[in-house]
């Protein structure tokens, strides 16, 4: 698509419809949402042209391919831009994969605000839209973690005519249609998956109150029943509209739109992508985001697995669609043409990989459980454990000429494949779709913990380490595990840390990589992490926010590096464990060293050391 005033004289434009403005570079895959929506558009006929990454100090970038007949549609690109810039500790990143050459600092903090404001001074009066991941999580006001405050929705602060939430296909087609027979924007009301600001308390649809902005913004317990009403409605069969009031005017969020079903997803798929970043950042190395998806194939939408850390709940939905076999097989096959191609499908997946269809039939006709999760913190009785779909799908994929092996990388979930009695997809997963390691989210391993998580307890865990261990004698792999885990999420105390690091001693685990549990925008963990209540339940929560205080908790979970001595022995102290210090085999670290030299032993004795041989 043309991303210049030049490139579109080239191509004989005079004119073009809409102008789709994204905080990523341009990257032509369905991986990324704004080429999406662009095919979309193009699809039905619309002229669009793409701004990526635009210098946002003026606004004349903005205004450099003319004004569009119709719209600007904004997103801030495939990350919040808050989360694209900082570390879990507000620090700046960097790099950043998603622009080219990793560049940092080719968008603007909470660039949804900022685009939208500059769009306002390049075309005054013209229709603006945001969505994108940032619009779709700051839909209501939320709390922001880099402010340390709950912040107004982004539809107050951008300015915006309107915020298209979820994966924007039908609300974005819908709309163009709209624009283009005429109808102002303003009037555009009645488009499920949106948000706009209304003078009144009224809806198009069946709605329901949840606390208003000045409410949330001063007192928790609002908070919390805010986040919980907006995500009991957050469901495309069952969900209503939810009103928030801000100060004089009301935000009014439709329910959600339908996720696109097979026929749909397959004609999303089979949209004209070049799967290349655009030619203009060859210069620059390319654009990194794209080497992790190049030989992928995403087969499903949405995940009914509910982590409440994760923010795909409220932004994909919990009902979970997938492509057909033919669908996927196309791509396969367009896949072993690339030149840079290998023979290596990197992964099938998506959210989730092994999800192919919802959670159980009972939820086509009312909606998924607005009080309960499907997985955790044990398999519903409903639930509808089978692989079969997914399995046939992975052997036809084995069988594409020029495919040598085919891989699953995205997550697995454990729980699920578990739950699934025939134990064939597990076996056949180990045979064949690993390469080298299996990277799954157990996050933690006390239970009290995995609740708050919403994951499902540590038991399950081990059943499926050993089975896994297990298979891979069996068929004489060395393959490994490699577990994904999680400090300081609200819920989890030191002396929590204490007993995930005896864990993972105990098994032998050594994390190379831990992380630290990040307040994004809008999910259930980001509540009560500003809140210190559970809004599924009303109870309080315990939060570890003092930095020091997570600085331990991680140094625990990577107990045997040496440069974390220090903070272990600290941690060990704080929480009444100087037992684990010591030599013992179940001990996680040596006792320090005094400062004549030598570790103190247990008595005041101190360990002498060999003359001549250094202090390691």
């Amino acid at each position: 698509m043309p991303v210049s005033r030049e490139d579109m004289l080239r191509r004989g434009l005079y004119y073009y419809d809409f102008l789709l403005i994204t905080g990523d570079a341009y990257v032509d895959h369905p991986s990324f949402g704004t080429p999406v929506i662009g095919r979309v558009l193009e699809a039905e006929g619309f002229r669009v042209a793409i701004l990526a990454q635009p210098d946002w100090k003026s606004a004349g970038a903005f205004a450099e391919m003319g004004r569009p007949r119709y719209a600007a549609m904004i997103s801030a690109g495939n990350l919040d831009s808050m989360v694209a810039h900082y570390t879990a500790a507000k620090r700046r990143r960097s790099e950043d994969y998603y622009s080219p050459g990793k560049k940092a600092g080719l968008r603007p903090d909470r660039a949804a605000i900022v685009y939208a404001q500059r769009v306002r001074e390049a075309f005054p009066g013209l229709p603006v839209i945001i969505g994108g991941l940032e619009a779709s999580l700051r839909r209501f006001a939320h709390y922001d973690y880099w402010d340390d405050e709950v912040r107004r929705s982004v539809l107050f602060d951008s300015g915006a005519d309107l915020l298209v939430y979820g994966m924007g296909e039908r609300a974005s087609r819908e709309i163009a249609r709209r624009l283009k027979a005429g109808e102002k924007i303003g009037s555009i009301r009645n488009v499920r998956g949106t948000a706009y600001i209304a003078d009144e308390p009224a809806a198009e649809y069946e709605s329901v109150t949840c606390p208003s902005f000045e409410e949330v913004k001063s007192d928790k317990r609002a908070c919390a029943e805010a986040c919980r009403i907006q995500y009991a409605e957050h469901d495309p069969i069952r969900g209503r509209a939810v009103l928030q009031k801000h100060g004089e005017k009301y935000l009014a969020v439709n329910p959600p739109a339908m996720p696109l079903n097979t026929a749909e997803l397959d004609f999303v798929a089979a949209l004209p992508f070049t799967r290349e970043a655009h030619p203009m950042y060859d210069e620059a190395g390319g654009v990194p985001a794209l080497e992790e998806v190049r030989f992928s194939i995403i087969h499903n939408r949405g995940c009914f697995g509910g982590c409440n850390f994760c923010a795909l709940a409220f932004h994909q939905g919990r009902m979970v669609t997938s492509r057909s076999h033919e669908s996927v097989l196309r791509e396969a096959r367009e896949l072993t043409k690339h030149p840079l191609f290998k023979g290596y499908i990197h992964d099938v997946g998506g959210p989730t990989a092994n999800f192919r269809h919802p959670s159980c039939k009972a939820q086509l006709k009312r909606g998924l459980c607005p009080d309960k999760s499907c997985l955790a913190p044990s398999a519903c009785p409903s639930l509808d454990a089978d692989h079969k779909d997914y399995l046939a799908l992975l052997r036809k994929l084995r069988a594409v000429e020029g495919v040598k092996k085919v891989f699953v990388r995205s997550g697995i979930r454990y729980d699920y494949l578990l739950a699934d009695g025939s134990g064939e997809f597990f076996a056949e997963l180990v045979k064949h779709h690993v390469s080298g390691q299996l990277k799954v989210a157990p996050e933690h391993c006390v239970d009290s913990v995995l609740d708050c998580m919403g994951k499902p307890h540590s038991e399950l865990y081990e059943r499926f380490s050993e089975k896994y261990a297990r298979l891979n004698r069996e068929y004489g792999k060395e393959q490994y595990l490699v577990p994904y885990l999680m400090s300081s999420h609200p819920g989890c105390t030191l002396h929590d840390a204490v007993r995930l690091a005896e864990y993972l001693k105990k098994r032998g685990i050594r994390p190379e990589q831990v992380q630290d549990f990040y307040p994004t925008p809008g999910t259930i963990s980001t509540c009560m992490y500003h809140t210190g209540i559970d809004p599924r339940t009303g109870r309080a929560v315990y939060v570890p926010k003092d930095y020091h205080e997570k600085e331990l908790q991680r140094a625990l979970l990577q107990w045997y590096r040496p440069e974390k001595k220090g903070l272990v022995i600290e941690a060990l102290k704080k929480a009444g464990r100087e037992d684990l210090i010591g030599y013992g085999k179940n001990c996680l670290v040596r006792p320090a060293e005094s400062k004549r030299g030598g570790a103190v032993r247990p008595g005041g004795g101190r360990k002498k050391e060999k003359p001549g041989k250094p202090r390691k």
